[in-house]
Parts: structure tokens; C-alpha cells; sequence
């Protein structure tokens, strides 16, 4: 039998760290080759993290990442390794360094560079123009980066097709949206039936600022049936042995491959490696096998958000965040997840009540507090917003109170936790859901304020999905069920409910996710079911408020498309889409 024992190493690392990504890429070799690893991946640029934006336009970051890759080829004898950096040559490149025997035997460019959503790699790489194969005891591995997969023919094919390639490995940085695993493992499983060939696809996990990626890294068979799959959400040493004769088999059938006479085998580099220098071969430990049951639907999201928020923590130097407890939905999901993510010796909650706070309200922040066994302080804002309303009542004289008046409580208590993030190093997290972030329904240096917004991308409908989803995962409701149940209110004024302002949620949502997330007109979203005039005053409020949004902290990615880098409007733009 020709076998291969491949190992993928799903790596965590922190963009511009390249110490620290070297000596956890070392950490990774020196454990492979304890358990027999013939061929190690590691992510796509692994060395540099991702995505390094504009540190890839500092000549000393490229000579530094460099550098690094020199210390992971010293530390790679007697194994094989595929690692992901930043090539120089001509221009700089996506690249994987082929490492055999503490040798660098060759280099892939990534050729389709995506400059899509939150992606920008034409603003910094040169797109590649060879197919990387190489043999290696006998069995024929093709390598390609991340969107190379994603298309349906070069470089995959021509790697498989002409140059013989029996296993595909794509090393990857796949950030993660809802449902996007699924779809990924399909598009995998066509690209392995497609052309006869293993696919092992070998992908990034950790938050990075607004993107998080999800592991999840997996290896399907010749037929596209699934082998086995990496922790979502976790780092994780995949090893799994795969049988070279079974693709040969299946490959007898395909008269394809008779044609040698293509274009494509012209852009073929071919590298053949020698056996590891004087080293008997051991007999190899035995696998353990894997659970291959993946997360879905409110669980992996809740999951992505824990991860983001404890590493957009973390990797910031932070050890401690805070939160305003309203006792409303939003900040009690907040502080939930911030307990999960960093524990809650680390999360401190505010609670600051107002001349409109209610009761409930109070109690309902403080049960929380109890529930998370986290710290609450009381910094009640009554006195602070009299002498504001005191302050202007010269200016304000003859003028109805309005949303200045509300606006000012929450500026209040912007001020305070900015206050006690300063003076104890706290990070403050945001609590506003996608819903009020898109409709402006927030206020600027107000509860706008903050370092990080954990569900900033997260719909107010799926915010209810997501407490009741936690609740149930304990013995006890960690969220009041009242919190839950009870209609939303910014508690600014006497008898103030959401719907004042704000068409119902169950309505809004939809009609934001057709229009912000699917491109869908004021046509388009009409032929859902929806009315002309809401529709218009979702379209002209998510507009009109863009200029908030880009002054808005940073937030974790959990839909298709997000409000930030996925979509960039022109804060001055006469253009109405109704």
C-alpha cells in the first residue's frame, strides 16, 4: 500500500506576532514528528497571520516574516512541512514554502486573489503563475492557497489531471459566516469527486478584529465522502493516514487522463523529494479516531462570538472588560458571552439607572450579575443628568424635551465607562445588535462607545435566539427569562418601547437582511410581502446613517455580510434605493 500520514496543524495565530506564530509553527513540527507525520500543513500565512493588511506594504515586515520562515526550515529535519508567508521576489506573493529534510525544495503563489467582501489581496499581492506538484514516497501531492478551490479548474485540475496529483492540500484562511462550513464541505467534496484526488483542506481558526475563523479543517476521499473534520472553533492537530492506491483505482475509470497533450502541463512545476537523509523508517503510533459531527445553526454562532470576543481581547493585551447591565436583552447576552470567552473573574458589569430605569429593569441586571458571578457597580446618572438638563436650560428654554434629552443619559454613560475603562484598563464592549446599528438607532459617544462590539453583525431577532440557546445549555436560565420576555425599551423616557421608533423586529430584520445583505431594492424587498412605506423608512434610516457607523467600534463577522468592510456606502450619497 502507498500510504501518507498527513498532519494539519489548525493554528491560532496573531497577526504580526511572528515570533510567537514561529514558535507555535516549531511546537507543531516537533510534535508531528513524534507521531510518525510524513506531511505537516500548517495555514496560509501562518507566519504573518491573517490577513496583515497593510504591514505587508513595510519592507522590514517582509524581511522579518522571512526571517521566520528560515527558523521553521532549520526545525524541519526529517519531516515535510507546507507553511504559509509572504514570498519576495519580483513583487511580494500569497505563498507556500515546501519544506522537505530541513531543506526549502520549492515555492507556491496563491493565483486567484480575492479582492471581494473583506477581502483586498490585489491591493498587495502578485497573483501567481505555476502549479506546484511534488512527490514524496511515492504518492503525488498537488498544493494550492485558500480561493485557488474555490474555482472549479486550475490550479486544482490541471494539479490533479495532468500533473498526477493524488492529494490536493489547500492551506487555508477561510473566515467564517453562518452556514458557510456547509456550503464549504460541499464545494470541497465536488473538487474531490470532480477529479479523482483526496482533498485536505487545512484551515486558520482565531479572531482576528472583525473576522473570525472557524477551523473546521477537514480531508474527503476520491469520492468526496468526508474522512475527517477539525474542532470548529478550536486549535487542533489533525492526523489521519490516507491510501494512494484507492484514488489510483478510482482513476482507472477516467479516460481524461490519457490526454497529455494540454496547455495546462506547460505551467506545471514538478518537484521530486529525496528519501529523509539516513533515517530508518519507525513504525508509526496509532490514530485515535475522530468525532466528525460538526456545530450548527445558534450554536456555532454563539460559539464564533465567544471566540472573537476573547481573542479580539487577548491578542489586545487586555485582561479585564466592562460592560453597561441595562437589564435589557442586548448587554445581558454581552455579558454572557464575555463570561464564556474570558471567565468572570475578568468581565465587570455597570449597572447606571436613570430617572426612567425601571425596577424590573435594576433587579434584572443585578440577577444577571449573580447568575455570571461577576462583579456589578451601581454609578447611578440622576444627579449627572440634572445638572446637564440644569446646565442647558438657558439655551433649551421654550424647546419641547426630544431625543437631545435621551441622547445626553446615554452620553452619560458613555463618559462613565470610558472612565473606568481608563483609570483600570478595562475594555469597554459595546452591546448594540445589528438591527439598531443599522437603522442609527444609537447614539454616538453614547452606547456607541466602547473598545469591541460583540453583536454588532448579530440581528435583534437572532439575539433572543441566541440568550434562549445559552439558557438552555445550563441547569438554571443564566439570563433572567424576563429579560427575555419582556418588550424592549431604551429606558430614555416615560413608556418608552422600541416600536416607537422602530417597526417590530420580526419585521425589520427581514427586511434589513434583503436590503443590506442581498443587495434587494425597495421592488425587490415589495415582492416579500412587505409595506411600501416601512420599507421606504428602513432604506432611507439604514442610508442616512452611515456616518455613525463608520465611527462605530470594530465587530465580530457572523452573516454573509456585515456592516463594515463586507459594505462600504459613501457617507455623502444624494442616491436613494426606493
Amino acid at each position: 500500500m502507498r500510504t501518507l500520514r498527513l498532519g494539519m496543524a489548525q493554528i491560532n495565530p496573531t497577526v504580526g506576532d511572528l515570533k510567537g506564530n514561529t514558535r507555535k509553527i516549531i511546537r507543531h513540527i516537533n510534535n508531528a514528528k513524534k507521531m510518525g507525520v510524513d506531511l505537516l500543513t500548517f495555514p496560509e500565512l501562518a507566519i504573518t497571520g491573517y490577513p496583515p493588511e497593510d504591514l505587508l506594504l513595510m519592507p522590514r515586515f517582509i524581511d522579518a516574516n522571512l526571517e521566520s520562515l528560515q527558523e521553521v526550515v532549520r526545525a524541519s529535519e526529517s519531516i515535510t512541512v507546507l507553511v504559509g508567508f509572504v514570498d519576495r521576489t519580483d513583487d511580494i506573493y500569497n505563498a507556500a514554502a515546501l519544506i522537505h529534510d530541513g531543506k526549502l525544495e520549492a515555492v507556491y503563489h496563491k493565483i486567484h486573489l480575492p479582492n471581494y467582501g473583506v477581502f483586498d489581496e490585489r491591493r498587495y499581492f502578485q497573483p501567481g503563475r505555476e502549479f506546484l506538484v511534488f512527490s514524496l514516497r511515492g504518492i503525488t501531492v498537488g498544493v494550492n492557497i485558500c480561493e485557488d478551490i474555490w474555482y472549479p479548474g486550475n490550479p486544482t485540475m490541471a494539479q490533479a489531471l495532468y500533473g498526477g496529483a493524488e492529494i490536493i492540500v489547500n492551506i487555508s484562511s477561510s473566515p467564517y459566516h453562518a452556514g458557510k462550513g456547509h456550503f464549504r464541505e460541499r464545494m470541497l467534496a465536488t473538487r474531490a469527486a470532480d477529479n479523482t484526488a483526496i482533498v485536505a483542506f487545512n484551515n486558520l481558526v482565531g479572531g482576528q478584529d472583525e473576522l473570525v475563523f472557524d477551523g473546521e479543517s477537514l480531508v474527503l476521499d476520491e469520492s468526496g465522502n468526508l474522512i475527517c473534520r477539525g474542532k470548529k472553533f478550536q486549535e487542533d492537530l489533525i492526523l489521519v493516514d490516507l491510501d494512494a492506491e484507492a484514488v489510483f483505482r478510482g482513476r482507472l475509470h477516467d479516460p481524461r487522463r490519457r490526454e497529455k497533450d494540454q496547455p495546462e502541463m506547460k505551467l506545471l512545476h514538478v518537484v521530486h523529494l529525496p528519501e529523509k537523509r539516513g533515517r530508518p523508517r519507525r513504525e508509526k503510533p496509532p490514530l485515535h479516531q475522530r468525532s466528525n459531527e460538526p456545530l450548527t445553526g445558534v450554536q456555532e454562532i454563539y460559539e464564533a462570538l465567544v471566540l472573537g470576543t476573547g481573542d479580539y481581547v487577548r491578542k489586545n493585551g487586555f485582561d479585564k472588560v466592562v460592560i453597561g447591565l441595562s437589564g435589557g436583552i442586548d448587554s445581558s447576552l454581552v455579558a454572557t458571552i464575555a463570561v464564556d470567552a474570558l471567565g468572570g473573574e475578568n468581565v465587570i458589569g455597570v449597572s447606571m439607572p436613570s430617572p426612567y430605569s425601571s425596577r424590573e429593569s435594576r433587579a434584572d441586571a443585578h440577577r444577571l450579575s449573580e447568575n455570571l458571578g461577576i462583579r456589578c457597580i451601581t454609578v447611578p446618572i440622576t444627579e449627572t443628568f440634572s445638572a446637564y438638563q440644569k446646565m442647558l436650560a438657558p439655551e433649551f428654554t421654550g424647546q419641547k424635551p426630544n431625543v437631545t434629552e435621551e441622547n445626553i443619559q446615554a452620553r452619560i454613560r458613555g463618559n462613565i465607562l470610558m472612565a473606568l475603562s481608563n483609570k483600570f484598563r478595562w475594555l469597554v464592549l459595546n452591546t448594540g445588535n445589528k438591527s439598531e446599528t443599522s437603522m442609527g438607532y444609537c447614539t454616538l459617544y453614547g452606547d456607541m462607545a466602547g473598545g469591541f462590539a460583540v453583536i454588532k453583525d448579530v440581528p435583534k431577532t437572532l439575539v433572543y435566539e441566541l440568550a434562549r440557546h445559552r439558557n438552555a445549555r445550563g441547569k438554571s436560565n443564566i439570563i433572567p427569562e424576563r429579560v427575555i420576555d419582556k418588550e424592549p425599551s431604551a429606558e430614555l423616557r416615560p413608556e418608552q418601547r422600541d416600536t416607537d421608533t422602530l417597526p417590530p423586529y420580526p419585521i425589520l430584520d427581514p427586511i434589513l437582511q434583503a436590503y443590506v445583505e442581498e443587495d434587494k431594492d425597495s421592488e425587490g424587498i415589495l415582492a416579500l410581502g412587505f409595506q411600501k412605506e416601512i420599507i421606504a423608512k428602513v432604506i432611507d434610516r439604514v442610508d442616512r446613517n452611515e456616518y455613525k457607523r463608520r465611527q462605530s467600534p470594530p465587530g465580530i463577522k457572523i452573516t454573509p455580510r456585515a456592516l463594515g468592510k463586507d459594505r462600504r456606502l459613501p457617507i455623502t450619497n444624494k442616491y436613494r434605493n426606493y
